[in-house]
């Protein structure tokens, strides 16, 4: 994976958070992409785990750019800054966490 930047959020949504509003709010993180030229590639998905250990958290977000500045105007963009001001409001908790893939030993 060489030249990329991974960017990860965890979600819990609060309680009362209905279905179709979760289901909005991830059509509206993936349009993201059609907004912000940064975005290399968007995946999302729901915790399959069978170890217990997500601590409550549901839904993985993983939205990938080619280098550290893209990440940093990714965040900046004013349809990033949209979009976390309708997301925040609706979790419980948050995690987020960018990385660079380390080359295989």
């Amino acid at each position: 994976m060489k030249g990329v930047v991974k960017h990860i959020v965890l979600a819990k949504f609060k309680e009362g958070v209905t279905k179709a509003e979760i289901e909005k709010l991830i059509k509206d993180y993936a349009d993201l992409r059609n907004h912000i030229k940064q975005v290399k590639s968007f995946e999302w998905g729901t915790d399959v785990s069978i170890e217990n250990l997500n601590q409550g958290f549901t839904h993985v977000f993983e939205t990938t750019f080619a280098t550290l500045e893209d990440r940093s105007a990714y965040v900046a963009h004013p349809a990033h800054v949209k979009f976390g001001a309708q997301l925040f409001p609706t979790l419980e908790k948050i995690i987020g966490i960018d990385f660079v893939p380390a080359p295989e030993p």
